[in-house]
């Protein structure tokens, strides 16, 4: 049976053998930010795709999934060739991918800008270089796959504007980039934190991001996440 981690084997294995002394809440803490003061017009029916790393995908894709607006929400891999988007190859961390989520949405019902006060604020932290919580490496890190040149202005802004209004304790370390391709994970990534609600990692590290989402964003949670097996 395949381990299944976020984390290379023998970190993971000490990660559960210290799980006790973590409690459910044992995740980062969310911060509440200001929106950004530029974003992108809605356009009703027109869906969109935004493309974010914050350290393991599991965690990310679950939180977008149970954001209003959002359509679909993928795990998978961005920044590198086609010929290394797989798991084991990304998880070696010289591929050049991130671990990624792809993230459908309306821009009628949630704006780009909304998506990346909640990446910034509750999928992840934005301060952590090649890392979030117990995972380390450049796959791990935090980025904006940008899917135009729009999205790149408005993503670029939105982090001037939190570093200059000292939005947190430590510089956003979040690179942008444009033009890079995304491929998706293999299926037993997908829809992960949702049938795995047990699972220690996703207990410690994941559970509390949906939880603040629900307690900081309420007009923007959804209860019921839309899956990608249900697709």
């Amino acid at each position: 049976m395949k381990l299944l981690k976020c984390l290379p084997a023998l970190a993971f294995a000490a990660f559960v053998g210290q799980s006790s002394a973590f409690s459910f809440g044992a995740s980062e803490d969310a911060v509440m930010i200001a929106p950004p003061a530029l974003d992108l017009p809605a356009a009703p029916g027109n869906l969109q795709t935004a493309v974010f790393a914050g350290g393991c995908f599991w965690g990310v894709q679950g939180v977008f999934q149970h954001v209003q607006g959002v359509k679909n929400a993928v795990s998978g891999y961005d920044g590198g060739a086609a010929d290394t988007a797989q798991y084991e190859a990304v998880s070696g961390g010289d591929t050049g991918h991130a671990e990624s989520v792809s993230v459908t949405y309306d821009p009628g019902q949630v704006s780009y800008g909304k998506l990346l006060q909640i990446y910034f604020s509750v999928a992840h932290n934005p301060t952590e270089l090649n890392r979030q919580g117990p995972d380390s490496g450049s796959q791990y890190r935090s980025e904006i796959f940008a899917q135009n040149a729009e999205q790149q202005k408005v993503a670029q802004a939105y982090i001037a504007q939190l570093d200059a209004a000292n939005a947190f304790t430590r510089p956003i370390v979040t690179k942008v980039e444009v033009g890079k391709a995304f491929y998706p994970a293999e299926s037993y990534h997908q829809d992960f934190l949702t049938e795995n609600p047990s699972y220690p990692y996703i207990v410690i590290n994941d559970l509390p991001k949906v939880a603040q989402l629900k307690k900081l964003f309420p007009d923007q949670y959804r209860a019921e996440p839309v899956l990608v097996k249900n697709q």
